[in-house]
């Protein structure tokens, strides 16, 4: 099979959870954000022998690389057997802005980029669905049971409406407001807060079907607060949201910290985003002077990195 004489690159982007973590993988919906500002560029280029991975966490050959990449030495794997090539012979460089196990979709943007690349490398086409495929095959190995979202955001372009069992349904995010999201520096613990709270399913049924149920809820409220650009609305579900996500056991001392102190500064609502433990929380705020602000003092208490973005209407700042 022909391969390109340059190299090859592949590329994607992060994204925030809005709402849904968690109860998403018991078919509740969930609202996700494409995050453009952290993104993940992998190049292929063509070399003798063994084939080498270089990224900042781990560079050597991919025959030896640590069980952390085992998701992605199973894609490599699994596309060159489909492409009936040899996986020797390949420079693989993974450059990444998006902090890792932070509940930003690191692993899947990671995966999307490596697919992309792979797939220009060996000059061929990549659908969708079969990007989505190849995906899920890194997902299951990383986290265990994925929801799927990860995959459907760090591949595409706008927002998404999800649910696991539903086709996910894409939307345009025109809301008059500015999303802050601040990096707690701590790693979120992905597979440790998902098995928690099946545990605490079997152990408390009712009451944490209940909490799932009301996620789901606040969910579709949300979506219509978008909808109707009420961002005021959406802050308070936001916050009620995080409350479940502490009741269900997933928050923990920093982030319920954080959200605290955007609160306290003006924020709308607050919540902690991803699979929480860890990772990162978000804040909603009326005006892009409202939400420095709200960032600044997050520094302030803990953060180690924090991202405005508007959420659409105002396109200026």
């Amino acid at each position: 099979m022909k391969t390109l004489s340059d190299q090859a690159i592949g590329t994607a982007h992060g994204k925030i959870i809005l709402i849904g973590e968690h109860s998403v993988v018991y078919n509740e919906p969930a609202i996700a954000l494409p995050f453009p500002a952290a993104n993940v560029e992998v190049r292929i280029k063509a070399i003798d022998g063994e084939s080498q991975i270089h990224s900042s966490y781990y560079d050597g050959s991919l025959a030896n690389a640590p069980d952390s990449l085992n998701n992605l030495k199973k894609i490599i794997e699994t596309i060159c057997q489909d492409f009936s090539v040899s996986t020797s012979g390949m420079q693989i460089e993974i450059l990444s802005l998006i902090p890792p196990e932070r509940g930003m979709g690191s692993s899947a943007a990671v995966a999307t980029a490596l697919i992309r690349a792979l797939h220009h490398y060996f000059e061929q086409s990549l659908s969708t669905d079969l990007l989505l495929h190849y995906i899920e095959i890194s997902e299951k190995i990383a986290h265990g049971n994925p929801s799927g979202l990860d995959a459907r955001i760090t591949s595409g372009t706008k927002p998404v409406f999800f649910v696991k069992t539903k086709e996910p349904e894409t939307f345009d995010l025109q809301v008059s407001g500015y999303l802050i999201a601040a990096d707690t520096g701590l790693k979120g613990q992905t597979r440790e807060a998902v098995q928690d709270v099946a545990l605490l399913l079997k152990k408390s049924k009712r009451k944490t079907k209940q909490l799932l149920s009301s996620l789901g809820s606040l969910t579709n409220q949300a979506k219509q607060a978008i909808e109707r650009d009420d961002i005021s609305a959406l802050g308070t579900i936001l916050s009620k949201a995080h409350q479940h996500l502490s009741d269900l056991n997933v928050s923990n001392a920093q982030l319920d910290r954080l959200v605290c102190t955007a609160i306290k500064q003006g924020a709308l609502g607050a919540k902690l985003t991803g699979s929480g433990r860890g990772g990162c929380v978000i804040a909603l705020a009326k005006t892009v002077e409202q939400a420095r602000h709200i960032a600044k003092e997050l520094m302030k208490n803990g953060a180690v990195e924090t991202w405005v973005h508007s959420l659409g209407a105002d396109k200026h700042e």
